[in-house]
């Protein structure tokens, strides 16, 4: 079926509660504070900062332990100390990578800009793991790629632990002429499953820039200026096996840079980039008729890449999702061959000026023959990729921008032109966006709309979108669905459960339509959900649907039955497990039959330096005569050792097992050693290999071995 029932609001909707805004001054002390966990003199000049409130698990209550935290700055640097109280057997102590569930950790979150709508958000853990992000769309959506330059220390004693942060005012970007930041402050308490934060707020919304507490400053502005200069050069050692025992070695060298001229702008640019240190994309079934979409994961193309979003995606929900214009997958593709495009230079450049967001991209792949499918050979032409953005904020919380993205090539030209935006508040949001493509002369309209609100008994949300016939974005873009429209709403009512186990109960139902010209047919049904969530942090959520669908000339009765759930009951382990059963046209075998699939992932922290998981997928494909064709299983398990901070081996195993043939398929391995020996520099060791089963299903063979050495040096100017 081409609806979605499970999963529309698979996740925790938190509560809270509204109070009047708070305040805390700025200080400023002349010699820089010693980052060593130890509560010094100097910070009794600093106001404190408590009575923090707890919206998780029981939302208003007292919290269990007290946490107070002091903000201090010199002349050049922002200094933060939060102390927090607790038995030493309660604390949690993490020394890999921060989760959502981990170890005790706080967090300082600036909103330095004043816009209400964006922030950094700089984490570090009991035992200090660092980690930072940026909150974007009034905390709606993170961009976990932002890697910032700042420093901590944290120190556990008897009584608790301490953290203490010092974020350097040439690091981040700022509006230099305002007298307050909005700040937050969060205190994640494993133990007894607590999140604890100095502001509160609406109890139907969860955690929102727009209602951050002020950081006034006393006497006191940061204007630090300093050439704000970050270079990168890049060692690269790869060898790589070419058969018969044989391997190839390739020294090179890249560079990457990263100049703020100013505060409030960033150009990055990158020669060279070599990414093999990043994991391989994991194993995805399809049987539609579209391609399979898969995220990005290159450093340069995820890191400051929030000014080329559309605007309305919500990480929360997940329900409307906008299309994707900008798909940084088609540069530097993978062939039909398996050989990868390089990259020869990429640029971009993005900030801000009052209420206005530009940014600019641009990106050159060479000429590359490969072999065709069919043995053919073809020659993927040079191409320059480019793409410019602007956005304005208005009405406090919303926005309106217009994007562009093209591709050039010696004979063609392709691309695509955006306008799209957001209304807000803070319970709702309405999204829209309308596109045109180009691709020589042709090219076709797009658009795309949804709208969510969250109150506080009730829950709604609708999404529509319509693509024309030759809307082709597929050099630039991720948008398969040529030819089709869509309508898909849900309402329903949703109750807060202030004592028990129970935490939230929602139910919600709606209808859906599906037009594709390729079937001349418009499914349609109706849709139902249920989702539950309990204090011990886990949940789920089943959801069934059912209606009339038409795929190659074949009218049926559709329908599918689904089913997500969550845990993270534990600090040391958290997991879920999801599946469903429908009734769909399977593509890739061109019949109409049964569909089922199920999953599972598993997270278990087995010491404080050792991590192991797996994921696990089925797909079962039935066929017209109701028996089942053939079942493909996937597993992914991992390890994860981290003996100090900032120094990590990882390990997996993704394997492809097929019941039809009753043999393994496929086996890739990876393993990756990192230490980040100072901010943003590392030292990679990346080992990847893949085996495949040969033409005559006898033996698995290896068709790939690849072991790259990458150092990767800070010098900051």
């Amino acid at each position: 079926m081409k609806y979605v029932t499970a999963c529309l609001l698979c996740f925790p909707l938190i509560i809270f509660s509204a109070s009047n805004q708070k305040v805390t001054f700025l200080k400023k002390v002349d010699s820089p504070i010693i980052l060593d966990g130890i509560i010094d003199e100097v910070w009794s000049k600093a106001d404190e900062i408590n009575n923090f409130f707890q919206f998780k698990p029981f939302h208003g209550k007292q919290p269990s332990k007290n946490t107070y935290a002091k903000i201090l700055t010199t002349e050049t640097a922002l200094y933060c100390l939060i102390v927090c109280y607790d038995d030493i057997s309660n604390i949690q102590q993490n020394t890999g990578k921060l989760d959502d569930f981990g170890g005790d950790v706080v967090s300082l979150m600036l909103d330095t800009f004043g816009d209400k709508r964006t922030a950094y958000k700089f984490s570090v853990s009991a035992s200090g793991v660092r980690a930072d992000c940026r909150l974007l769309d009034d905390a709606r959506n993170r961009d976990y790629s932002w890697d910032g330059i700042w420093f901590s220390d944290s120190k556990i004693y008897d009584w608790g632990y301490v953290v203490e942060m010092e974020i350097p005012y040439k690091s981040i970007q700022y509006n230099e002429n305002l007298d307050y930041w909005g700040m937050d402050i969060d205190r994640w308490i494993p133990q007894s499953k607590e999140d604890l934060y100095w502001c509160s707020y609406e109890q139907n919304e969860g955690q929102r820039i727009s209602k951050f507490g002020k950081l006034v400053f006393e006497n006191f502005k940061p204007t630090i200026k300093g050439l704000n200069l970050e270079f990168y050069p890049t060692a690269l050692g790869k060898v790589t096996y070419i058969g018969n025992s044989k391997y190839k070695v390739d020294p090179n060298t890249g560079l990457d840079i990263f100049y703020n001229p100013s505060p409030q702008l960033t150009l990055q640019a990158t020669a060279n980039p070599d990414f093999a240190q990043i994991e391989a994309d994991p194993y995805e079934f399809n049987i539609s008729r579209y391609e399979t979409f898969f995220s990005e994961r290159r450093p340069f193309f995820v890191q400051g890449n929030e000014i080329f979003m559309p605007s309305g995606r919500q990480r929360n929900t997940g329900f409307y999702r906008p299309l994707d214009l900008f798909y940084s997958r088609r540069i530097g593709k993978i062939l039909s061959d398996g050989s990868v495009i390089p990259i020869t230079f990429g640029a971009k450049a993005f900030g801000r000026y009052d209420d206005w967001e530009y940014g600019g991209f641009v990106a050159r792949t060479p000429e590359e023959d490969y072999i065709k499918s069919n043995d053919e050979k073809a020659i993927e032409p040079s191409a320059m990729f480019y793409s410019g953005r602007v956005k304005k904020q208005f009405l406090d919380n919303s926005n309106i921008g217009v994007l562009f993205v093209g591709k050039q090539t010696s004979n063609d030209t392709y691309g695509v032109l955006d306008i799209d935006g957001a209304f807000r508040t803070s319970s709702w949001q309405l999204s829209y966006q309308l596109a045109r493509s180009i691709k020589n002369s042709e090219g076709d309209f797009a658009a795309s709309a949804g709208y969510i609100n969250i109150g506080e008994t009730w829950v709604t949300g609708i999404r529509s979108r319509y693509i024309g016939e030759k809307f082709d974005v597929d050099q630039v873009g991720y948008v398969p669905w040529r030819g089709t429209a869509q309508f898909v709403s849900f309402t329903g009512p949703i109750w807060y459960i202030n004592e028990g186990s129970i935490s939230q109960i929602l139910i919600y139902t709606g209808p859906f339509l599906d037009y594709e010209k390729a079937d001349s047919y418009t499914d349609y049904g109706w849709h139902f959900g249920f989702d539950m969530q309990f204090r011990s942090n886990w949940g789920y959520e089943i959801g069934l649907g059912f209606g009339k669908s038409k795929d190659l000339d074949k009218k049926y009765n559709s329908y599918e039955l689904s089913f997500a759930s969550w845990f993270n009951v534990d600090p040391k382990w958290n997991a879920n497990l999801y599946g469903g059963y429908s009734k769909t046209y399977n593509f890739s075998r061109d019949f109409l039959a049964f569909y089922s699939w199920m999953g599972s992932h598993l997270s278990w922290k087995a010491t404080d330096i050792l991590q192991l998981g797996t994921s696990f997928n089925m797909w079962i494909e039935g066929n017209p005569n109701n028996e089942i064709e053939d079942i493909t299983y996937n597993a992914r398990p991992w390890l994860s050792f981290t003996p100090v901070n900032d120094l990590n081996f990882y390990l997996y195993v993704d394997n492809l097992f097929i019941k039809s043939s009753d043999k393994m398929e496929r086996v890739f391995i990876g393993a990756l050693f990192s230490y980040q020996f100072l901010p943003k520099s590392w030292i990679y060791l990346a080992i990847n290999e893949s085996h495949d089963r040969d033409n005559n299903f006898r033996t698995m063979e290896l068709r790939d071995r690849i072991s790259v050495f990458k150092l990767k040096y800070l010098y900051y100017l």
